[in-house]
């Protein structure tokens, strides 16, 4: 059954390939607290396109000298 709307959410490898990382990146940055807010529906993560995006966007920079008004910081542990 489709309604004619384009998607809300996307599963992990879907979100993945939209903001062009592997799956394990974005699956390892939901488990760092790095990454965008996702969505748990029964046993399934989903990430809002919207939510996403805006991610996407904290990393936007003009130049290399722009100190942007965001970080979108490596899919690691927090050091400490």
């Amino acid at each position: 059954m489709t309604t004619g709307h384009p998607p809300r959410f996307l599963t992990t490898p879907d979100a993945a390939k939209r903001v062009g990382l592997s799956h394990r990146t974005l699956e390892k940055h939901r488990c760092y607290g790095t990454g965008p807010a996702y969505r748990k529906l029964g046993g399934r993560v989903v990430y809002a396109i919207d939510e996403l995006d805006a991610w996407v966007e904290l990393g936007r920079r003009s130049s290399t000298s722009d100190p942007g008004t965001g970080t979108v910081h490596p899919a690691r542990k927090a050091e400490g």
